[in-house]
């Protein structure tokens, strides 16, 4: 129905319940609350949402694969915690195969919910033209990540590495930017809006307001925007 959120405040209940009760015995017993409040709705959310990404850009998709599993990879990791304490939904590039293509991220957990958007842990071969397009479009550079609309929105965020990188002149005037390691930038968002009726035409100015920060990357690694 219209004018109805496709996220409530039982979404983010469950969220916080499975903080608290991170463990496979209790999530069998709250499945039903997790596919009423937080599968089914995100899996709404994306299909609907699909129309407004295909205005800012066609080579992103919107469908059920958007979605994160809930169920953590434990095998390599210290925390033996199954669940993830969060819902992850990413708009990835078509080309893109993993979670390292240039993509659209919304990320929605009690109290930390944001968007976010770029290239997080970009490759070699992907960092590297990154980089030497910076230096060669410095003007191109800055008119992504600094005009008006992104930086009322986004900040800059990721891992850096503290030295110029290899190759690259330390001295360079925009040596600060050399320096990351991801290139994605992020923005909050309250709880107030996840769970309201407008979150798909907000999220979707934000998206727009990215634009030229994203076109440049697909640019530098080669993808059409």
């Amino acid at each position: 129905m219209a004018g109805e959120p496709y996220f409530t405040k039982d979404t983010l209940r469950f969220i916080k319940d499975l903080k608290a009760h991170n463990d496979r015995g209790w999530f069998a017993a709250n499945k039903s609350r997790y596919e009423d409040h937080v599968k089914v709705p995100a899996l709404r959310f994306i299909e609907d949402f699909a129309s407004l990404l295909k205005k800012i850009s066609p080579h992103f998709s919107a469908g059920p694969r958007s979605l994160f599993r809930i169920y953590r990879d434990t095998r390599f990791a210290k925390d033996k915690s199954p669940f993830k304490t969060h819902v992850g939904i990413q708009f990835r590039h078509d080309v893109g195969r993993d979670v390292h293509a240039p993509g659209y991220y919304f990320h929605i957990e009690p109290g930390e919910c944001f968007t976010g958007i770029g290239l997080w842990h970009p490759d070699s071969r992907s960092l590297g033209a990154i980089r030497e397009l910076i230096v060669e479009d410095p003007a191109a550079w800055k008119k992504a990540s600094r005009n008006r609309k992104f930086a009322s929105a986004f900040e800059m965020s990721g891992e850096r590495i503290s030295r110029a990188p290899r190759g690259f002149d330390p001295e360079h005037p925009l040596v600060e930017d050399l320096k990351w390691k991801d290139f994605i930038a992020g923005c909050p968002l309250p709880d107030s809006l996840v769970t309201s009726p407008d979150l798909p035409k907000e999220l979707a100015k934000l998206f727009v307001a990215g634009t030229p920060f994203m076109e440049f990357l697909c640019k530098a690694v080669g993808v059409p925007f």
